[in-house]
């Protein structure tokens, strides 16, 4: 999941153009994209990606402040399921 905040310049640019930018270096980095919304309150922006691994989503991360000036938090997500069994190994130690 990235989160995004916007800063009275990086809003100055939106843009369908700017967002296919975006997509693009996203595809570059091996992700993809899931989901992208438009939020009002603590975000502006969540998009819900799939990428190979960490080091690919922050590299996107980073490339798209340097696209857009948005800084994005970046957080790493696991299924409920594949949580609850890598919790179920805890217990087990």
């Amino acid at each position: 999941m990235m989160f995004g905040k916007y800063n009275p310049a990086s809003l100055k640019d939106v843009s369908p153009q700017r967002t296919k930018k975006a997509v693009r270096i996203i595809e570059k980095n091996g992700g993809k994209v899931i989901s992208m919304y438009a939020l009002m309150g603590e975000h502006d922006l969540v998009l819900t990606l799939d990428f190979p691994d960490v080091e690919k989503a922050m590299s996107t991360s980073m490339s798209l402040n340097m696209l857009t000036g948005i800084t994005f938090i970046t957080s790493p997500v696991v299924e409920v399921e594949k949580f609850d069994r890598l919790m179920s190994k805890l217990e087990n130690l």
